[in-house]
C-alpha cells in the first residue's frame, strides 16, 4: 500500500487546512485510518484516527473541537480538517493505516509526511 498525504502549509494562527491521504490499493476500506504528527525533537503524536466504515473516530484530547477526520472511501483518500491552528499544532503530519482506529499501535503502514507551520 502506498500513502500519499498533501495539504500542508503555512497559515497564521486561527486560520484552517485540510490535509488529504490518497492510498493505493483495493483494500482501504478494510482498514482504520489515523493521522499522527511530529514535531521537532518530539515524538511522534497519534492525533486523529478513524474506522474503516467512517461511523467512529477518535481524537487526541489537545485537537478535540478542533479537528475532524474523515474518509472517502469510494476515493481511498482520508481527510484531517483542521481548524482553530495553534502554533503548537505546527509539526510534520503523518497518515497512516492500522487495524483499530483507536489504537495507535496497530498502525503499520505510513505514507511521507506534509508540513503544517502554523505562525503566531
Amino acid at each position: 500500500v502506498q500513502l500519499q498525504a498533501s495539504g500542508g502549509g503555512s497559515v497564521q494562527a486561527g486560520g484552517s487546512l485540510r490535509l488529504s491521504c490518497a492510498a493505493s490499493g483495493r483494500t482501504f476500506s478494510s482498514y482504520a485510518m489515523g493521522w499522527f504528527r511530529q514535531a521537532p525533537g518530539k515524538e511522534r503524536e497519534f492525533v486523529a484516527g478513524i474506522s474503516w466504515s467512517g461511523g467512529t473516530s477518535y481524537y487526541v484530547d489537545s485537537v478535540k473541537g478542533r479537528f475532524t477526520i474523515s474518509r472517502d472511501n469510494a476515493k481511498n483518500t482520508v481527510y484531517l480538517q483542521m481548524n482553530s491552528l495553534k502554533p503548537e499544532d505546527s509539526a510534520v503530519y503523518y497518515c497512516a493505516r492500522g487495524n483499530y482506529y483507536s489504537e495507535y499501535r496497530s498502525y503499520n503502514y505510513w505514507g511521507q509526511g506534509t508540513q503544517v507551520t502554523v505562525s503566531s
